[in-house]
């Protein structure tokens, strides 16, 4: 069991504002989601995301996929 089980009550989803090269914390938390697939994000692991969509991704491969859908 991690701590991002949903059914531990002190894992609380945090919200962010993503800058060009860091975030800012609006509303303290453990994680955020990954827009594309939901999975959590520990904020300690958070490495990619989009500044003008302002959402979070897993991965590199996930945040250059959905790169790519948008040059379609």
């Amino acid at each position: 069991m991690n701590f991002l089980d949903p059914m531990l009550p002190q894992a609380r989803e945090a919200k962010l504002r993503y800058l060009d090269a860091d975030f800012q914390v609006l509303k303290e938390g453990d994680f955020v989601r990954c827009a594309v697939t939901g999975d959590p994000i520990r904020l300690d692991q958070l490495r990619y995301w989009d500044v003008d969509r302002q959402v979070a991704y897993r991965s590199a491969e996930v945040a250059f996929a959905e790169y790519l859908k948008g040059l379609k």
